[in-house]
C-alpha cells in the first residue's frame, strides 16, 4: 500500500525533529525543500506539511523570502518551557504516587541505569523515559500529552545543558534521590525534589543562553 500524504509528512518531520534535538542540524541551517523532498523520496508537497508541523513545534522558523531555518535556541522560550513543566510535572508526580507499584518503580528505575550506562546522544530520550514512568499513573491522559509535548521541546535545550554545563552526572544523582523519594511513598519529598530539579536546570540554562544571546 501506498504511504498516503498525511503519512509522509509526519516520517519526514520525525527525521527532522530527531536532526534537530540531536544538534546534527544546528540552529539557522537552511532546511531546502527540494533536498528534504529527495532524501526522504517524496513531491515537496508533504514536506511543505512536515516543515509546518515543526514550526508548529518552535522547531522551525519560516521566514518571508528566505524560506525555512531550524529555530535558534531562545532563552526566553526556554524560560516558559521549564516553568510549564515544573507546574505539569509536579501535578502529574502528586496524582501519580499513591498509585505508583513496586514494578513501576523497578522500571524507572532499569531507566535509569541505562541512562547512566548510555552517552549524550541517549541522554535526552531516556530522561524523557524516566520522567514518564513515574509520572504514567497519575491517570491524566491529556496532562501526560501535554507533559511529553514539553519534553519534545526541550530535548534539544537539555542536550545543550548536558554539554555546556557538564549536568548529566548531577542529573543521574538528583534521579536516584527522587527514586527512593518516591519508593518511600514520600509524596512532600518527592515533589519537592522535582520541583528544584526542573527550577535548577532550567535557570542555569537560562544563563547560559541569555550569555550567549548578549555575546558574553
Amino acid at each position: 500500500m501506498s504511504e498516503k500524504r498525511g503519512e509522509q509528512a509526519e516520517r519526514i518531520a520525525a527525521g527532522l525533529r530527531g536532526e534537530i534535538v540531536s544538534g546534527a542540524l544546528a540552529a539557522g541551517s537552511a532546511l531546502r525543500q527540494e533536498k528534504i523532498a529527495e532524501t526522504y523520496g517524496t513531491s515537496r508537497m508533504p514536506v511543505r506539511d512536515a516543515l509546518r508541523f515543526l514550526e508548529a513545534e518552535g522547531l522551525v522558523q519560516m521566514l518571508p523570502n528566505r524560506g525555512a531555518t531550524v529555530a535558534p535556541l531562545d532563552a526566553a522560550e526556554f524560560q516558559e518551557i521549564y516553568e510549564m513543566r515544573g507546574a505539569a510535572e509536579v501535578l502529574a508526580l502528586r496524582l501519580a504516587i499513591p498509585e505508583l507499584t513496586n514494578r513501576q518503580l523497578d522500571r524507572a528505575s532499569e531507566i535509569q541505569m541505562q541512562a547512566e550506562e548510555g552517552d549524550i546522544r541517549t541522554f535526552g530520550a531516556l530522561n524523557k523515559a524516566f520522567h514518564m514512568a513515574l509520572y504514567e499513573p497519575c491517570g491524566r491522559p491529556r496532562l501526560l500529552t501535554h507533559i511529553a509535548g514539553l519534553n519534545e521541546l526541550a530535548d534539544r535545550y537539555l542536550r545543550v545543558a548536558a554539554i555546556e554545563l557538564d549536568y548529566v552526572a548531577q542529573s543521574h544523582h538528583e534521579h536516584r534521590a527522587l527514586l527512593e523519594a518516591c519508593r518511600r511513598r514520600d509524596e512532600a519529598q518527592a515533589c519537592g525534589m522535582l520541583a528544584q530539579h526542573i527550577e535548577d536546570a532550567g535557570k542555569a540554562l537560562h544563563g547560559l543562553l541569555s550569555a550567549q544571546m548578549r555575546g558574553l
